[in-house]
């Protein structure tokens, strides 16, 4: 597969997830083994560029290529100039959010709400590519809802506007993530059209990439909430797809160094004051399914400073007596 000047065989991609594949999870994701890791959504209102949330979700500062920007929006316009902005910022490829099934977004016709109008959804494709030099991907459903699953044709309208690679997540935009993913409509889609496609829903464990890809012949596979506590998913999934065998799981001693990595990350990125409170989420999903992870949980959300979270995961991923109290 390639995608621009850089070529992949089999990906495994990041999905984008809003509030989670921000620089510091995506660098740490690439360097466990992701081939992609794609951006949370950037707006495309030019009033909310200036924005600091903004600004933020479109610096690479220190970003291995290829740099992913995932963009949102459904007014032409405003699409083809946040999609020449980001180039211009350092994008490698631009991504186009058909897919996100959230209420505030599609009550804004964007994300997966575009798929009920698909001479839009040709409008919006056909200009973004028209308007910048590099790659252009889109990340769908597989339509609004089960009596209406046009993902077929709104593959091949991407196609033909020159759309390079595509995501199909497996469920519609009714389902959210309710229900289990459906992979009939993305073998569908692969069969229907030469874009590269990847396959993405419910993948949560390298048995399932390969089953996916088998039920879908798609040329890769996206993983999105799995990899949330466990970026090491990228790596043990390569690993099955490429001997059939499953990888150790990451020791207590890497899981708290890798942590501890990813919350540094976090206060450079966003300050101390909001970098701990982000960090919150990340902790909890870190933790899950370890002894005491709640009685944890519990304690870590009234910490209030960088030097007291990252104390308090080393103790906890190293020391297997439960913690009984935190500071406040």
């Amino acid at each position: 597969m390639q995608l621009g000047s850089f070529k992949f065989e089999q990906p495994v991609v990041l999905a984008p997830m809003a509030g989670v594949t921000d620089r510091p999870f995506r660098v740490l994701c690439k360097r466990l083994g992701a081939d992609l890791a794609i951006s949370e959504m950037v707006t495309s209102n030019s009033a909310l560029f200036a924005t600091k949330k903004t600004q933020t979700r479109m610096d690479h500062t220190g970003e291995p290529a290829p740099r992913i920007v995932q963009i949102a929006g459904g007014d032409v316009a405003m699409m083809v100039e946040a999609a020449k902005l980001n180039s211009d910022r350092g994008a490698d490829v631009i991504d186009i959010n058909m897919g996100c099934p959230a209420k505030k977004v599609c009550n804004k016709l964007a994300g997966s709400a575009l798929l009920s109008d698909e001479k839009l959804v040709e409008n919006i494709l056909s200009e973004v590519v028209k308007n910048v030099d590099i790659p252009v991907t889109l990340k769908i459903r597989t339509g609004p809802d089960r009596s209406n699953k046009n993902g077929v044709h709104i593959a091949q309208i991407a196609e033909q506007c020159g759309v390079t690679m595509l995501s199909v997540h497996g469920r519609t935009r009714a389902d959210k993530f309710l229900g289990e993913a459906e992979y009939e409509t993305i073998a569908q889609i692969v069969q229907s059209v030469k874009l590269p496609v990847l396959a993405n829903g419910d993948i949560n464990a390298p048995a399932d990439a390969q089953r996916v890809l088998d039920m879908t012949g798609a040329w890769g596979i996206m993983i999105g909430r799995a990899a949330q506590g466990n970026p090491w998913i990228f790596r043990e999934v390569k690993h099955y797809l490429s001997t059939g065998k499953t990888l150790n799981p990451p020791t207590a001693s890497e899981k708290a160094s890798v942590l501890k990595w990813h919350l540094q990350n976090l206060y450079d990125l966003y300050g101390e004051f909001s970098g701990v409170r982000i960090a919150r989420k990340h902790i909890a999903w870190y933790c899950k399914g370890k002894a005491h992870a709640a009685q944890f949980r519990q304690q870590v959300y009234k910490l209030e400073s960088a030097e007291e979270q990252l104390q308090q995961v080393e103790h906890f991923f190293l020391s297997d007596e439960p913690v009984l109290s935190l500071a406040s």
